[in-house]
């Protein structure tokens, strides 16, 4: 029956952190792998009382309970147009589309803008989701390389000079999944005049600004061009389970995406956008914030110093500022998917760099999560990472044999080309 489905539903593909996620479920290993916030550190008695209160006011009860507005409630939308989820605003709402989840603002803007074939410019490495959503429409990916400093702009007004002319460009402008990296102030305004001058659209995904622990918050892309969808979530501050995102759109965007969202799901649940709309104006999310950044700091030093003690097999690429992931190199070019399968006998899980390419790159990386993991288990968890990586056949000189198997094996899940990307120089 499978000859039913669709060209577009083969185009999916599957998850490699959703299905790790069920490797990594075992109780004693100590996983780096999933982006999943700290579960202790969810506010559930301020959710709770919030819950308590709706539901004991009978008119705020029927209007959470009841269908609501596709481009979301009137309150929420009002809140996130002000900044009030600890991040700039300076917008009535009437710009602000409320998601199930910021993926889901991803998938929308990619349905409404996409046809097969058209070139979508992403950042090299690249959050695994996105590449999910994107190739879904059948496009063509053009990755440009990010440093240490975001998204190389110099090397992408290059290719948009030579002739490379994308609909898209996606981004994580802050402590970007997988590799942590902060999209710098110049390459911003410099994303956004390529935007302007080129006429194709940034979506600028930002599920980690309100987490920076260190250093100064960077005005937004879209603060610097109009063509720019700015995406957010609660997920990463409240709970994921909420499902409550939004999106910043320019104003051609805004009633196409309310169509392609009715076609999905006609709104976001009400009694959630309820919630988190309590939950942004309460005087306990604030403190709620800070008692995050410093929860996730104290772990992102101790990842940090437990890699620095295991240098010659793990290198650190760059310090996290915010956010939730380390990028890190394994000493030797050891491929990181065919070290898996050692690491969780061994009790420790990863994501391997693979996963947030287009095709074969960043083989030997990894991405460490040290959000959901304490300052010890830290400790524990990259000391078994680099156990696994001194006693592999590949450290030192590559065995023949492993040589042999990488290169017969078939490419790890979210490492397959939607369409040939076009050469350029």
């Amino acid at each position: 029956m499978e000859a039913l489905l669709s060209e577009r539903s083969r185009l999916v593909t599957s998850s490699a952190i959703r299905d790790l996620l069920r490797l990594t479920a075992q109780p004693l290993v100590l996983s780096m792998a999933g982006g999943l916030p700290a579960g202790e550190l969810f506010p559930v008695e301020g959710l709770r009382s919030i819950a308590d209160e709706l539901l004991a006011e009978p008119g705020s009860a029927h209007g959470a309970l009841q269908y609501g507005p596709t481009e979301g409630t009137d309150e929420l939308r009002a809140l996130i147009g002000r900044g009030e989820h600890g991040r700039g605003g300076g917008s009535g709402g009437g710009d602000v589309l409320i998601t199930t989840g910021s993926q889901q603002g991803l998938d929308l803007v990619a349905r409404a803008v996409l046809d097969p074939g058209d070139v979508v410019v992403v950042e090299s490495p690249s959050y695994l989701g996105a590449l999910q959503a994107l190739r879904a429409q059948g496009p063509c990916i053009v990755p440009v390389g990010a440093d240490a400093d975001g998204l190389d702009t110099s090397r992408l007004a290059e290719l948009l000079a030579a002739g490379l002319r994308p609909k898209l460009c996606y981004v994580v402008p802050n402590f970007s999944n997988p590799s942590g990296c902060t999209l710098r102030a110049e390459r911003r305004r410099h994303l956004a005049l390529l935007a302007d001058r080129y006429g194709f659209l940034v979506i600028e995904d930002d599920p980690y600004g309100a987490l920076r622990f260190r250093g100064e918050h960077l005005a937004p892309i879209g603060s610097f061009g109009a063509n720019v969808v700015t995406l957010g979530s609660a997920s990463k501050t409240l709970a994921p389970g909420l499902r409550v995102g939004w999106a910043r759109v320019p104003t051609w965007l805004m009633a196409p995406l309310v169509r392609q969202k009715q076609t999905a799901d006609l709104h976001t649940s009400s009694f959630a956008q309820a919630i988190v709309a309590r939950a942004l104006r309460a005087a306990w999310f604030p403190a709620h914030l800070e008692t995050i950044r410093a929860a996730y700091g104290r772990r992102a030093d101790a990842l940090c110093a437990a890699l620095g003690r295991n240098g010659a097999t793990l290198s650190l690429t760059r310090e996290p500022e915010g956010g939730m992931f380390a990028w890190v190199r394994l000493a030797d070019g050891i491929d990181a998917t065919a070290l898996l399968p050692a690491a969780l006998t061994a009790g420790v899980a990863f994501v391997p760099g693979a996963a947030f390419s287009d095709g074969a790159e960043h083989r030997d990386m990894v991405r460490l999560s040290f959000a959901g993991l304490g300052p010890a288990q830290l400790d524990t968890a990259v000391d078994r990472l680099a156990a696994v990586v001194a006693s592999s056949g590949q450290f030192g000189e590559r065995s023949e044999e492993r040589r042999n198997v990488m290169l017969t094996s078939s490419p790890p899940p979210g490492a397959r080309r939607s369409r040939a990307v076009p050469r350029l120089a």
